[in-house]
């Protein structure tokens, strides 16, 4: 669940797809910042559909990050482990 490179891979053909005009998420949050004018349930359906790979894999960067900060915490010396046997 928390492998960036899937997610990644996920978002940039998925999350993209299709690429040309331009990237169809990029157009979905365009419609929606203009307030959505004249969205029906496909399109939401759509922007959930494209947008859920990036989602991850922004949860997957932070829950890696967290846990890499975790780590060096509990191994610097005098850490939050320090005093506990």
């Amino acid at each position: 669940m928390n492998n960036i490179r899937t997610w990644l891979l996920a978002s940039l053909t998925l999350g993209l797809a299709p690429f040309f005009p331009e990237p169809h998420i990029v157009g979905k949050i365009r419609w929606i910042a203009g307030r959505g004018v004249g969205m029906g349930p496909m399109d939401w359906f759509d922007v959930a559909l494209h947008g859920t790979p990036w989602l991850l894999l922004i949860r997957a960067v932070v829950v890696t990050l967290r846990d890499r900060q975790r780590k060096a915490a509990v191994s610097v010396p005098g850490g939050p482990a320090a005093g506990k046997s």
